[in-house]
């Protein structure tokens, strides 16, 4: 389910009460530790499988690189569901902060920055940055310079999957590469680390 967008043509801080916003990030934040839980459990299978690889005959390599490709393309989607979730929890949670803000930002040029951007710019931007737990100053520069920024976002993906395990399970078995260091090249937490990583989460 996505965020409403509590804008319509304008970004009318008024309209928002910081009950519903507090409400919402709580929300939130429970969706996003469930899924992070399942996210957990993928990556436990998807080791489990990895070992009962190592040593084996190709056709039960096959079998558990097909099985392993399923439980990857699980997680990459759990993964996609839960940066969009983290994404929007982020805007509630520093639409909360602005909120708290709200009356020393209105004495600010800022603010009538945040009045005439589009909707959608704004809610862009405000995910880029985390203002949760900073002072009005911190705020305030944050939000000076993400209104600053011209933000696009690249999403590439190549599916190497089968290739890569065959390369990783190669590797362990000539003795070039630790078991626990297998696990974490194929682990799912790279891919959201990647991901917050760039989003500045």
């Amino acid at each position: 389910m996505e965020l409403k967008n509590p804008f319509k043509k304008t970004n009318n801080l008024d309209r928002l009460k910081l009950p519903e916003l507090q409400e919402e990030e709580m929300r939130l934040k429970s969706r996003i530790n469930r899924l992070r839980k399942e996210i957990d459990g993928i990556e436990k299978e998807k080791m489990h499988l990895f070992n009962q690889g190592v040593g084996a005959d190709l056709i039960k390599k096959k079998m558990l690189a097909q099985e392993l490709k399923q439980l990857d393309m699980s997680g990459k989607l759990k993964i996609k569901n839960f940066l969009t979730l983290h994404k929007q929890y982020m805007f509630v949670s520093n639409l909360i902060t602005i909120k708290k803000y709200q009356r020393d930002l209105q004495t600010t040029a800022v603010w009538n920055k945040i009045q005439t951007l589009a909707p959608e710019t704004f809610e862009s931007a405000i995910i880029q940055v985390n203002l949760s737990g900073k002072c009005f100053e911190g705020v305030l520069d944050d939000l000076n310079r993400i209104f600053a920024l011209d933000v696009s976002e690249s999403d590439m993906d190549v599916d190497e999957a089968e290739k890569q395990m065959f390369d990783i399970w190669n590797s362990v078995e000539s003795g070039n590469l630790e078991v626990e260091a297998a696990e974490n090249l194929l682990s799912l937490d790279k891919e959201i680390e990647k991901s917050l990583e760039k989003s500045e989460f």
